[in-house]
């Protein structure tokens, strides 16, 4: 058994509070072309929560008003949502950097080219996931013929300038392990990524970011059906690092769900923790959360400290 996210910072003589809310992260729906077995959400193609217009509107108003350096729009795959298109052109002159996370596949539909051209037209940074360079790990983790499928599009978003020198667009990949244990050194997986694509499949990309597999959603249900649950989360927890408390990523971010629900991070929103342990809503929120505000924290917390965690 775990012990409490809370009571392992407390004897390291540590509290998770807020600094400036400088990115806002917007979740437009678990619908998604895939069904990834890591997936801490759960999304697939069955999913029918997506964001409405009046939510999206909510969400570039409060956008406008204060500003973020940083937009990070994800989900599901964004891409399949209807009015992303127009929620994209919205949110761009307000930031300093708009992100958009793909898992690829999504983008790869002829119905998808327009989008693709408004991406590369506002230079949205892509953040992309690709899980390995071995198409069978990959495969598993992603379904059957997905990393051919990933590569094409990789390729085809090389093609058009992402990812290489001096263009401007930036195109990042996201690593997660394909079972349950921590993944590789970022630097060092980075520099294996960066020589296996090029060399196996002519693509460059800016940065590799390798994160451990999230105890929610699907990923949560798997480790519970295989007998790993107990073991993953110890071993998460005996590879907390104190030291990544400073720059998690939650102490800087707002999450705003499909549905206008406010967290603290993704992660949060996926465990249904309120941002600050307190119900609250895009339709009602006059300004980001002050610093120095508590953030809400679970077992799954752990993912984030662990080794050189998600900072």
């Amino acid at each position: 058994m775990t012990t409490p996210f809370h009571d392992t910072l407390s004897a390291h003589g540590l509290e998770l509070t807020r600094e400036v809310t400088r990115t806002l992260q917007i979740n437009v729906g678990r619908l998604c072309d895939l069904a990834c077995r890591h997936c801490h959400l759960d999304a697939g193609p069955g999913r029918r929560e997506i964001m409405t217009p009046a939510t999206m509107a909510a969400v570039i108003a409060f956008a406008t008003r204060h500003r973020f350096a940083v937009i990070d729009i994800t989900g599901g795959a964004p891409e399949l949502v209807p009015g992303i298109e127009e929620l994209l052109r919205e949110l761009a002159p307000v930031t300093g950097q708009l992100m958009l996370r793909t898992n690829l596949t999504a983008l790869m539909a002829p119905e998808q080219a327009e989008l693709l051209e408004l991406i590369i037209d506002l230079k949205v940074t892509l953040v992309a996931s690709f899980p390995s360079t071995n198409a069978r790990q990959a495969d598993a983790q992603r379904g059957a013929g997905i990393s051919d499928r990933s590569v094409t599009m990789l390729q085809q978003l090389n093609a058009r300038g992402y990812g290489q020198p001096d263009s401007g667009l930036l195109l990042h990949l996201v690593a997660n392990p394909g079972g349950a244990f921590l993944p590789d050194d970022q630097a060092a997986a980075e520099r294996r990524f960066k020589q296996e694509a090029q060399r196996r499949f002519g693509i460059v990309f800016n940065q590799l970011f390798t994160f451990a597999n999230m105890p929610l959603g699907r990923f949560r249900s798997w480790l519970e059906k295989s007998g790993n649950e107990a073991d993953y989360l110890q071993r998460l927890q005996a590879a907390f690092n104190p030291c990544t408390v400073a720059g998690l990523m939650c102490r800087s971010l707002l999450s705003v769900d499909w549905d206008g629900r406010l967290y603290d991070c993704d992660f949060n929103l996926a465990a249904e923790l309120p941002l600050g342990n307190k119900p609250q809503t895009i339709f009602d929120q006059t300004a980001p959360p002050p610093a120095g505000t508590t953030i809400a924290t679970g077992e799954h917390c752990y993912a984030c400290t662990a080794g050189s965690g998600f900072t």
